[in-house]
């Protein structure tokens, strides 16, 4: 194996452990807004490194333009959506579970 094949497997593994990660904080988190913070943040960055590794083992071909594009779509649209998600929520009345407080999602 060629070091760009090594480091291409090093990033795909790490993108698949962030977005593990981001799965178990998904079930593991107590209410809407940490969960969607998890999931957003983790996926953002997991599927940025599995991006990157396909990239590397791709080389220089359209299929690196691809997924560069595809990145780039995500990179911008996964907070735009996140924002919009919390901001929906917020308006509905669905309040962020404080330290010490068991009640729930709703009001």
């Amino acid at each position: 194996m060629t070091p760009v094949e090594i480091l291409a497997m090093v990033l795909l593994a790490l993108g698949g452990l962030f977005c593990v990660i981001g799965a178990v904080g998904l079930l593991r988190m107590p209410d809407f807004y940490t969960r969607m913070h998890a999931a957003s943040v983790i996926e953002t960055l997991g599927a940025g490194l599995v991006i990157a590794g396909l990239m590397l083992l791709a080389g220089l071909t359209l299929a690196t333009a691809k997924l560069a594009i595809l990145g780039l779509l995500i990179f911008f649209a996964s907070p735009t959506a996140t924002h919009a998600l919390a901001k929906a929520a917020h308006e509905r009345g669905i309040v962020p579970v404080l330290e010490g407080d068991a009640s729930g999602d709703e009001k």
